[in-house]
């Protein structure tokens, strides 16, 4: 009995430990954005050149995003865990040391690459603690790196204002977030390797059941980009609203997908993955409906706020039904991770080039096609859902659909 309530107290603690690594990742990615406009001042690249280099984290995270899996192989999950997180917190420096177009390039996709591995091994390890808790916490653990990437974005908000030199800020930033993160390590699951278990390849396709999953995530980053990039433009451009409003817009959306993913693990627990996701798919097909159709900046912003209440806990739910979907758990969330990080890297010039050709408002009725994806291809995350645990002499529960 003492031995099963350590057993319990260890999981608790490493949900806890994972949930601050997850606020850790989300802190360092609002401390970069808010200073992008210094960054590109320092290096002296105009609008175009920027958009180019933006395109270097997604490439870094696809290229690296395999080899955490190998990584936690050779070093164990608690030890692989505390060097990425301190590699990506770290990594927060160089972009703001970079002094011209190449070097920018060149360190964004170090920064990207050791996002794109420290998020792999973080939701590996979330995934087996939802596994051994029995219960849905993936979507809090998102909801999580929303809330890290809220406080960021205010602390960098801050020292934008008060005319902060990046490089001294993101020092200090990195600093305590590194503290921060290696400390939490110290308590998350210690996962090793069976002797005779091999490693992962260093490089690999992702594997189909990554690919269907991954289409689904695919479908909910695109949403998210696009509304987090031009919620404001469409609102400013299409319906004359003031940029007070059109920037409220976009903190509604944020805070909107940071509350209903905290709040998303309980919807999940009762209904499942499958029946969670084809209800948030409605919501967002809904939502894109009162975007395309708003003729006022309130009904706009009503549909972006259902938009990311349908979307929210539609990618944590990706990861754990990778995460259960095949014999190589990391390879699989390596592969679904790919994915969504791409869709993220398109989406928004997507956006962009099909409101160049037609109209913004053409632009989200593609959102909205996208978004029905949710519902139809919701049974694909069918692995998500876990089989309760029951007791001997118990009745045994009706499956969910």
């Amino acid at each position: 009995m003492g031995a099963e309530v350590h057993g319990r107290l260890e999981v608790r603690r490493a949900r806890y430990a994972v949930a601050t690594v997850f606020a850790v990742h989300g802190a360092v990615t609002g401390s970069f954005a808010t200073r992008v406009p210094w960054i590109q001042d320092h290096a002296g690249v105009g609008a175009g050149q920027l958009g180019l280099a933006l395109a270097f984290p997604a490439l870094g995270a696809s290229v690296a995003m395999p080899l955490a899996g190998r990584i936690s192989h050779r070093f164990g999950a608690r030890t692989a865990l505390r060097g990425l997180i301190a590699l990506w917190t770290l990594a927060l420096v160089l972009p703001s040391l970079a002094p011209n177009m190449l070097t920018l390039c060149l360190v964004l996709f170090v920064y990207g690459a050791t996002a794109g591995m420290s998020d792999v091994a973080m939701n590996a390890l979330g995934v087996e603690v939802e596994n051994r808790l029995d219960k849905s916490i993936m979507s809090g653990l998102h909801g999580m790196w929303s809330v890290g990437a809220l406080v960021g974005s205010a602390a960098g908000t801050l020292a934008a204002h008060l005319g902060a030199d990046a490089r001294l800020h993101h020092a200090l930033a990195a600093a305590v977030l590194t503290a921060v993160g290696v400390t939490a390590c110290a308590w998350v699951l210690d996962l090793q390797p069976a002797e005779d278990e091999e490693p992962p390849p260093r490089f690999a396709l992702p594997p189909r059941s990554a690919l269907l999953i991954g289409a689904i995530g695919f479908c909910a980053v695109f949403a998210e980009g696009a509304s987090l990039d031009w919620s404001a433009v469409y609102l400013r451009d299409r319906l004359d609203a003031s940029a007070g409003l059109a920037a409220a817009c976009t903190t509604g959306f944020t805070l909107t997908m940071a509350i209903a993913r905290i709040a998303g693990d309980r919807v999940v627990d009762r209904y499942g993955a499958v029946r969670t996701v084809r209800a948030s798919g409605a919501l967002a097909v809904l939502g894109g409906l009162l975007i395309v159709l708003a003729r006022h900046p309130a009904v706009a912003m009503g549909g972006f706020a259902l938009m990311g209440l349908g979307i929210a806990v539609v990618v944590p739910l990706c990861f754990a039904a990778a995460g259960r979907s095949g014999p190589n758990p990391s390879l699989a969330i390596a592969g679904v991770a790919t994915i969504t990080y791409t869709s993220g890297l398109i989406a928004p010039s997507a956006i962009g080039l099909l409101a160049q050709a037609t109209s913004l408002m053409v632009s989200f009725v593609l959102v909205t096609v996208l978004s029905c994806g949710l519902a139809g291809f919701a049974r694909v995350l069918r692995a998500g859902d876990r089989t309760p645990i029951t007791r001997p002499g118990a009745a045994v529960p009706e499956p969910r659909p």
